[in-house]
């Protein structure tokens, strides 16, 4: 092999480039009503405006939530991406498999990772596996992951294509892409993709994307926190 297989538990979540604040929500908000001198709030103090963010957010007047953009970078594993890109409110940019010979990366669960579901789909929980259960499932991923390296590697190396090779790798791969959305996509991201008390509709996220959607909020909570407060007091449902 060409290179050491890696195991992780972890996803990571970088903030690269945004283009949002508070501020872009009320003249977004206020062009409705002041026209051009909605400009005069380009760039003003959104705290005076806290109120009028809270309203929207309440009464699901969701369009100026949308003059924003973030754009972050994540690497994880690629079932967690096939959940993310169900999510059609997003621009994605991914690693391919085509193009560059995919590195050793593959993702195992850490000894806190929930692994038995209890309930009927829609309507369940998850709880603590046994010792047994965590050796088990640690064991047989990686034994899988370390056998399908080799033969991807051994396809490479008799001049198998790229494209075909990774036909065997499983999807707990990591990869990595660009996501870029605006802060009412990522609301509704969020309001999907996290268990929270207190919001006015349950979620069920699979742990794996709720752990990359954790540090997105916490980009999202720094960049606008006023909007994110309002998103919390609205019950975590996207406006």
């Amino acid at each position: 092999m060409s290179d050491e297989i890696i195991f992780r538990d972890d996803v990571s979540v970088e903030l690269v480039k945004s283009s949002a604040s508070d501020a872009d929500v009320v003249w977004a908000a206020r062009v409705s009503t002041a026209g051009d001198k909605s400009l005069e709030d380009v760039g003003a103090d959104a705290s005076k405006s806290e109120g009028l963010i809270n309203y929207l957010a309440r009464e699901r007047h969701g369009s100026p939530f949308e003059h924003t953009s973030m754009t972050f970078f994540i690497s994880a594993p690629i079932f967690v991406f096939r959940e993310f890109m169900r999510h059609r409110i997003a621009s994605y940019n991914e690693e391919s498999g085509r193009y560059r010979e995919l590195k050793p990366v593959f993702y195992v669960p850490s000894k806190a990772r929930k692994l038995v579901q209890i309930g009927k789909a829609g309507s369940y929980t998850f709880v603590d596996g046994t010792v047994e259960q965590y050796e088990i499932t640690v064991s047989a991923i990686k034994e899988t992951c370390i056998l399908a390296y080799d033969n991807y590697q051994k396809m490479l190396a008799a001049g198998v294509a790229r494209e075909v090779a990774r036909a065997v790798l499983p999807v707990t791969l990591y990869s990595s892409m660009y996501v870029t959305m605006n802060a009412r996509a990522l609301m509704n991201f969020l309001s999907l993709r996290t268990a929270r008390e207190g919001s006015h509709f349950p979620s069920y996220p699979q742990r794996e994307i709720e752990m990359v959607a954790e540090k997105m909020e916490a980009e999202f909570a720094k960049l606008m926190p006023i909007t994110y407060g309002a998103f919390e007091k609205s019950g975590r449902i996207a406006p």
